[in-house]
């Protein structure tokens, strides 16, 4: 298993959560952004910037991934293209997207697009909370245990 990052827009906190489990589980750590995103020294930990545009960073972590591999985004389009590869996608506030769940949140995802087209302000999320961070950190957790059962 190797876990890629959406980094563009994943939060900070997340960003240190997964420096510490790549370390701790010796995983290989990929984030993916258009920006230079800071990372720490680490045989594990890695940074791959992308061409500005619409869709590179994504499209790069669809190209790369294998299944079995992890994606962390917020971005439903791209978790929905991870688990159709057969990848798992877990979101920053913990949230882990399924085959079961990812319909339902891209058709969510589609009405509030809908919402904004037709001038109707939808707010932003919510800042990113403790018990987010902590919901994030026990499912990473899970998933990585699940891998050393796997190895």
């Amino acid at each position: 298993m190797k876990i890629w990052v959406d980094a563009d827009a994943c939060p900070v906190v997340i960003k240190e959560i997964l420096f510490k489990a790549a370390e701790r589980t010796k995983v290989e750590l990929t984030l993916v952004a258009n920006q230079p995103v800071r990372i720490p020294p680490s045989r594990f930990i890695h940074f791959l910037q992308v061409a500005s545009g619409f869709d590179v960073a994504d499209n790069e972590i669809v190209k790369r991934l294998s299944a079995g591999d992890l994606v962390i985004t917020g971005d439903i389009p791209l978790a929905a293209e991870v688990i159709e590869k057969g990848g798992c996608a877990l979101g920053p506030r913990g949230e882990l997207y399924t085959a079961e769940n990812i319909k339902a949140r891209l058709n969510i995802r589609d009405f509030m697009d809908t919402l904004r087209a037709s001038g109707i302000d939808t707010g932003g999320p919510p800042a990113l909370s403790q018990t987010d961070r902590k919901k994030f950190a026990d499912h990473l957790d899970r998933l990585l245990a699940g891998r050393a059962t796997q190895d």
